[in-house]
């Protein structure tokens, strides 16, 4: 499901109410009154019920509100602003709730976790929030939402002489050196790069921080693919790695082919870097398990998210120190029979809906328990089944290079002793460390917060 199709400028409104319960009947009144199958007062109730066990508060003066519901229809959502703003229970006392965007999900509806954070991630940026606030009117919000998932501003920018060079050369490099796709790094551009915006009669794959569905039945699209990669550093080709990565574990490329990237400066909205990467020479290290890259009960979606948390606490630390942890991602059942818990469960109780590494309200959860002594263990399903956890494969002897600690042999010990893959972060040096039948595979370079 394309954001865009979501936002429609009927269910966009100005806001007059002054606390949450009365902002919410004003959009379920402007969203869902025309549907005979949908009751404003029922929905409410979910709503509030929702809020009164865990926020939905990201932020920035914006709340995601967001309920599942029987109904036909996959989705629903609708938009709120409110100028002058209204306190939230969540916020502090200076930051008002001053834009509302409210979903609700039909039961059918598979992709729920992924459509909440690709929201999530669109109202991120306190700058873009702001000028959302600030429009001068709600047909410029809904114009500046729309060019923000991929407007004018980056097809016009491909268009330009250089770019319209790189790309043609690009095409001829893939083809001499026998590449079996041309690797693009859409966050170049401000805004992103649609994949209707490519040229080019070759297969590609589009590297984008935002989730992009390139749409049904068009022959365009079936020859681009999208890989969605956050990135931490305005480097060029900074999400390279993570992309290849990403791109095996979907069978999207194989270790014996070779794939040319086109990129440049994240924002720079020009193509400056051709590069052309053997992948088995990238993935050396993990050449001997090619066909055991991913375990079979760990959904690419889910490690993609654990690595893009990992990294964010490895650029960011929490309250301005470094912070170390680790994730042990799949196998869980057998992963819990080697370990057992520090703490007290703070994941105890919760809904896995709630509870799962795909909800984008978990970011914080697990960014707060972080500073905890463990592991979070977590389900290939995304679901977060403990943290704080001691990681007990204390019989198995695995080497590990000198200077890595005590966090590093337990990630290494449990991915060798169960069928888990274990990701690090380094305190000390900031790196992201993947771990896979023992197999050690660096994510990030040391000092990732550098430009």
């Amino acid at each position: 499901m394309r954001l865009e199709q979501l936002i429609t400028r009927s269910r966009i409104v100005e806001l007059h109410s002054m606390d949450l319960a009365g902002s919410l009947r004003e959009l379920l009144e402007a969203s869902v009154s025309k549907f005979a199958d949908l009751k404003p007062e029922s929905l409410l109730r979910g709503l509030l019920a929702r809020e009164s066990t865990m926020t939905t508060y990201l932020g920035n003066g914006v709340a995601l509100p967001h309920v599942r519901v029987k109904m036909s229809r996959r989705y629903i959502l609708a938009i709120g602003r409110s100028r002058l703003g209204f306190p939230h229970d969540s916020s502090k006392d200076e930051d008002r709730l001053r834009l509302m965007v409210m979903l609700i999900a039909g039961e059918q509806a598979r992709d729920y976790l992924q459509v909440l954070a690709s929201v999530a991630r669109l109202l991120k940026e306190p700058e873009f929030v702001e000028s959302l606030v600030s429009a001068p009117d709600l047909d410029t919000l809904h114009e500046r939402l729309l060019a923000s998932l991929g407007g004018m501003r980056p097809v016009q920018a491909l268009q330009n002489r250089v770019n319209r060079l790189m790309q043609r050369e690009a095409e001829r490099v893939a083809r001499g050196a026998g590449c079996s796709a041309i690797m693009v790094f859409g966050d170049t551009f401000l805004g992103g790069i649609e994949p209707g915006a490519l040229s080019g009669k070759g297969r590609m794959l589009l590297v984008t921080r935002n989730a992009i569905d390139p749409g049904d039945n068009d022959e365009k699209h079936e020859r681009i693919q999208t890989i969605q990669v956050r990135s931490y550093s305005r480097q060029r080709l900074a999400q390279l790695r993570s992309a290849l990565l990403v791109a095996l574990m979907r069978d999207m490329v194989s270790f014996s082919d070779r794939i040319c990237c086109l990129g440049g400066v994240t924002g720079s909205n020009q193509f400056d870097t051709l590069v052309v990467v053997d992948v088995e020479r990238e993935f050396q290290a993990l050449v001997g398990r090619r066909s055991d890259l991913l375990p079979e009960d760990v959904k690419p979606e889910v490690l993609e998210r654990v690595v893009g948390v990992a990294t964010e606490l490895a650029v960011e630390g929490r309250e301005g120190r470094p912070v170390g942890c680790l994730f042990v991602v799949g196998d869980h059942e057998k992963v819990e029979k080697l370990s057992k818990p520090l703490v007290l469960n703070p994941f105890y109780g919760y809904k896995e809906e709630d509870r799962n590494i795909l909800n984008p309200f978990m970011d914080e959860t697990i960014k707060e328990f972080s500073s905890l002594d463990g592991a979070f263990i977590i389900r290939g399903d995304g679901v977060v089944e403990s943290a704080g956890s001691l990681i007990q494969a204390t019989d198995v002897d695995h080497p590990l290079p000198s200077g890595l600690g005590s966090r590093h042999a337990a990630a290494a010990a449990i991915s060798v002793a169960t069928g888990c893959i274990s990701i690090v972060v380094s305190s000390s040096t900031g790196q992201v460390t993947l771990f896979r039948r023992g197999v050690m595979l660096s994510l990030t370079e040391k000092k990732t917060g550098g430009v």
